[in-house]
């Protein structure tokens, strides 16, 4: 909602700038509308990254990631070590599925 009253604003200071008598006013309202224009790009911009980011409660600790590493190097070795005729019945099973 910030960036459209910036747009708000820069177009008041324009019309004000339509409205100046002397040549300075009329440089003081020109300058503050393009910087409250420019203000609301940038408010535009801040808006669509934030939208598009993810929330950082999704993002692993190291801990965490150590942790699923070291799950995955043990179902790893356990399969290896067992007997063969136990993963071709999972394997069977699975494509039974």
């Amino acid at each position: 909602m910030m960036p459209w009253l910036s747009l708000l604003l820069a177009l008041a200071a324009l019309a004000a700038a339509f409205k100046a008598s002397s040549p300075g006013v009329l440089a003081l309202w020109l300058l503050l509308s393009v910087l409250l224009m420019i203000g609301w790009v940038l408010g535009l911009l801040a808006q669509r990254v934030g939208s598009r980011s993810r929330d950082a409660s999704y993002i692993l600790d190291p801990a965490e990631l150590q942790r699923m590493r070291e799950q995955a190097e043990a179902r790893r070795l356990a399969e290896q070590n067992s007997p063969p005729d136990t993963a071709n019945q999972a394997t069977d099973r699975s494509r039974a599925i």
